[in-house]
């Protein structure tokens, strides 16, 4: 592979930012850019970020992981189709027990960018997950409910058994800092809650960060 393997953290409805850190990254067609899911939800414009994946996937290799946020999405869009209050299809709050009213709803091409999302993601050198995993499984075999929805705060998985480092988002670094613990990697850095977003070469240990108005953080090379 020629080109650059790029993690791009929780985005939770950061628009702004994510086109700021696309813009900062510079995408080359011969990238692969793994984000880690969590696109709806929380920020200002859900809408907006799925339609600049939508796009970026157009343009180069993109493989879009589900998260826990993405899947009630789909869960809600499922009991809207139902019979469920029509209004169940706009986007779900931090509880995922009520729904926000978007001015704009997602239409079916943002409904199906999250359909084809993945559960995790496996290359030669390295592993992708939203949230959390088994470290004793094989990727095919890791449950749903660990790879969207176990936070780290909960334990700390040990190295996985392939060997492979593990890139992950979900729990909130709320400092702001990637958690680095070599054999994991954890890449939200709360971005809607007054943090950054978050984009990591993992080859080189490049990171780009933005704020959620598009402000840039002076960039870390790598080591």
């Amino acid at each position: 592979m020629n080109g650059r393997t790029i993690a791009i953290g929780d985005i939770h409805g950061c628009s702004t930012a994510l086109q700021a850190l696309l813009r900062a990254v510079e995408p080359r067609p011969d990238d692969l850019i793994v984000t880690l899911g969590d696109y709806v939800n929380r920020g200002p414009d859900s809408r907006g970020v799925l339609d600049r994946l939508i796009d970026l996937r157009r343009r180069s290799r993109l493989v879009s992981i589900l998260g826990n946020h993405d899947e009630m999405q789909l869960q809600a869009r499922d009991r809207s189709t139902n019979n469920a209050p029509r209004d169940s299809a706009g986007l779900l709050t931090r509880a995922a027990k009520t729904v926000d009213r978007p001015t704009t709803p997602l239409t079916e091409g943002h409904f199906a960018f999250l359909d084809a999302c993945v559960d995790s993601f496996e290359t030669d050198g390295h592993i992708f997950v939203h949230a959390g995993y088994d470290p004793a499984l094989p990727m095919s075999e890791q449950p749903a409910d660990l790879l969207r929805w176990q936070s780290l705060r909960r334990g700390l998985p040990g190295p996985h058994v392939s060997g492979k480092p593990v890139v992950a988002g979900h729990t909130s670094q709320k400092n702001g800092k990637i958690l680095n613990l070599g054999y994991l990697v954890c890449i939200d850095t709360y971005c809607y809650g007054g943090g950054w977003l978050t984009a990591l070469d993992v080859h080189s240990g490049a990171t780009w960060q933005v704020d959620a108005r598009g402000r840039l953080r002076q960039r870390r090379s790598p080591r």
